[in-house]
């Protein structure tokens, strides 16, 4: 099973991931992970840190001449910013010196006071470095890792914005694949959507979406939406029924609600199922020679039971907008409990589409995740193994 662990501070020297339980065998090179890295920097509406930063993986650990050992992956991603932090976040002591750039104004919606008071800081600076998103990075690398696992099983993730404000895309602009599954057709999608500032399929939609963050960058505000992420090809039988922590879906809702600024989740039709009578919510099941078990409608996302059913499996995420503001709310200074504007760092207007493919990380992770559980083994040969002979099994009911 993989297992990862992320360390670092946003404006510190490095960010750092040890990932453990890829397989052997796996082709792996920095280029596989650099280009989900620039992803997750790029999209309308990201602030001035990501023209600072280049982020570029530096696998130290676990890969040989681009194929991985089996034995735990080591990566450092550097903070290029860490040239302007130095004397304030040097791990280094300095004795009789204060605690340079203190932050004492918490800001509403971000983890500031609750973790000053949890971990006893007086500086606030101290929750804000590790609470930031920038650790995200370090997860992109690992579900960078996780995709090309998954892809040498023909199962891809994409993601895409589907509102920003109350600005949404059309229904009918939402990817919808047809069985067989076709690669062509997933790079063409790809392609489609790495053209668009904010990676979004609806052109007409995308338009009014960046007039709302323009207006929002204006007012001194900043904005949220929902992101989609969608995994294709995905057979069924992953995950399982019989414990809660084993079920897929409430797994992939774990990994994605962890990720900052994430505030809802939704498989499938999620709260619009609320609204219908079963009749319309409940995916009728057909059979076809050839094709096997089917459903024309995926108003589960891809799951039942906790299950995978062998269609797309369909992830939904509320983004809040985030709460560092160019006109910031009210709050109370820390330490001298007089009311006070809350701290400024710099930041984003909207992060949606980086959420995005923060999204698409965390998601490949836990199917890659519940891929090994079902098909384990030492290496990619030995998983391919287990792997065809149910995939035989399939063809044969």
């Amino acid at each position: 099973m993989i297992r990862f662990l992320t360390a670092g501070e946003s404006h510190g020297k490095c960010l750092t991931l040890i990932m453990e339980g890829v397989p052997a065998g796996l082709q792996l090179s920095a280029q596989d992970i650099d280009r989900d890295l620039r992803r997750r920097q790029a999209g309308y509406g990201r602030g001035g840190r990501m023209k600072i930063e280049d982020d570029k993986a530096e696998i130290t650990a676990g890969v040989r001449v681009g194929v991985t050992l089996g034995s735990p992956i080591a990566i450092v991603i550097q903070n290029r910013d860490w040239e302007n932090w130095r004397d304030v976040m040097s791990p280094e002591s300095k004795e009789g010196a204060e605690l340079p750039r203190r932050v004492t104004n918490p800001r509403p919606g971000h983890a500031d006071l609750a973790g000053g008071i949890k971990y006893r800081h007086s500086d606030l600076r101290n929750v804000l470095e590790r609470a930031s998103a920038r650790e995200t990075a370090a997860r992109v690398a690992a579900g960078a890792i996780a995709k090309r696992l998954l892809a040498e099983f023909g199962i891809y993730v994409i993601g895409f914005v589907i509102q920003i404000g109350d600005c949404s895309i059309s229904e009918d602009r939402i990817p919808v694949v047809a069985k067989p599954f076709s690669l062509s057709w997933f790079e063409g999608l790809q392609e489609q959507l790495e053209r668009s500032p904010l990676r979004c399929p609806d052109r007409d939609a995308e338009g009014r979406m960046m007039q709302a963050i323009d207006g929002a960058k204006n007012d001194g505000d900043s904005l949220g939406g929902i992101f989609q992420v969608m995994v294709f090809n995905v057979p069924p039988g992953l995950g399982s029924h019989v414990h809660w922590d084993r079920r897929l879906d409430a797994r992939i809702a774990c990994a994605v609600m962890s990720i900052p600024a994430v505030k809802g989740v939704e498989i499938g039709l999620g709260f619009e199922a609320t609204r219908r009578r079963g009749s319309l919510v409940h995916d009728e099941i057909y059979y076809e020679a050839g094709i096997g078990f089917y459903r024309r409608t995926n108003n589960a996302g891809g799951t039942e039971g906790g299950i995978s059913n062998g269609e797309a499996i369909v992830v939904k995420a509320a983004v809040k907008p985030i709460p560092t503001l160019s006109r910031p709310l009210k709050s109370v200074d820390f330490i001298s409990k007089e009311t006070s504007d809350a701290s400024k760092e710099r930041s984003d207007v909207c992060v949606v589409p980086a959420a995005g493919v923060v999204g698409e990380a965390v998601v490949a992770i836990e199917i890659a995740n519940a891929l090994l559980e079902k098909f384990g083994g030492d290496s990619i040969t030995e998983i391919k193994h287990s792997f065809k002979a149910y995939m035989d099994y399939l063809e044969g009911l």
